[in-house]
């Protein structure tokens, strides 16, 4: 077990190369994701070394009608947890040539972490006649990860690139903005994202030739943004499955064969 462990913590933990704002996003998701995980199977019982958050205990404010209870996630343990399992290997490079990229990843490791910190909530739950709500019991959770993983496609969007030489500290690469603080929450990167858009073996990116796209989306999945402007093609496939089934007494199914036309779009 302790094997296994060490394996996986070498798989998502080793330096990211690259340098890039997805490779920040990414940094930035599984440390968030390790946090949310440890932290709910804290609050589910579902692990002997944690259980809810025990400081909220006994709190709250009686004037105004409520307390604390019910089950507070311990975040606590949880972020404890991420670091350690994270950040560890990350501490352990040496080298001057890596320690700019190793204190980016460290950072990007704590965002995720203080993404998931930030958007926790207090949930109430009413007690008293009729649901007069004359008091209420509180407690704080975590937000879905989904909401979660949107905060940080925003931080993702306005990453900050930094330089990679590392001083006294992190500093933004343009001259002209490094009096701007950078914040805990922020996703750095070192170096620019490759062209996404074209094949490149070496670096194993795929390209968007061929790929299936939606003409009327939008979104990412739409042609004009999936295929880099380069356009796309359109064929009818045809398809042939059973349909209209209807059970015969006694004892089989009858069907229909029924044929559709599609288009599909592919990327030039």
């Amino acid at each position: 077990q302790e094997g296994d462990q060490r394996e996986l913590r070498s798989n998502v933990s080793t330096p990211c190369r690259a340098g890039t704002k997805e490779t920040a996003f990414v940094s930035a998701v599984t440390a968030a994701g390790l946090v949310h995980s440890v932290t709910r199977s804290c609050s589910a019982g579902n692990m002997t070394e944690c259980s809810c958050d025990g400081t909220l205990r006994h709190g709250g404010s009686a004037s105004e009608g409520w307390h604390w209870g019910g089950c507070s996630d311990d975040i606590h343990y949880g972020m404890a947890f991420s670091r350690k399992f994270l950040d560890v290997p990350f501490k352990n490079v040496t080298g001057k040539s890596g320690s700019g990229l190793v204190a980016m990843n460290l950072h990007n490791n704590e965002a995720g972490r203080q993404a998931v910190a930030k958007l926790m909530s207090v949930d109430c739950r009413c007690h008293g006649v009729s649901g007069s709500c004359a008091v209420k019991t509180c407690w704080k959770s975590m937000s879905s990860f989904e909401k979660i993983g949107r905060f940080l496609k925003d931080k993702y969007e306005n990453s900050i690139q930094i330089s990679d030489s590392l001083k006294k500290k992190l500093r933004r690469k343009e001259k002209s903005q490094r009096k701007i603080p950078i914040g805990k929450e922020d996703l750095l990167y070192v170096n620019k994202s490759p062209n996404y858009c074209v094949e490149d073996q070496k670096l194993g990116i795929p390209g968007t030739q061929g790929r299936e796209c939606n003409r009327t989306s939008q979104g990412p999945d739409g042609c004009n943004l999936l295929c880099c402007g380069r356009g796309y093609n359109t064929h009818v496939v045809r398809h042939v499955e059973r349909c209209e089934c209807k059970f015969v007494w006694c004892c089989y199914v009858r069907c229909r064969r029924c044929e559709t036309m599609t288009d599909v779009h592919t990327c030039k």
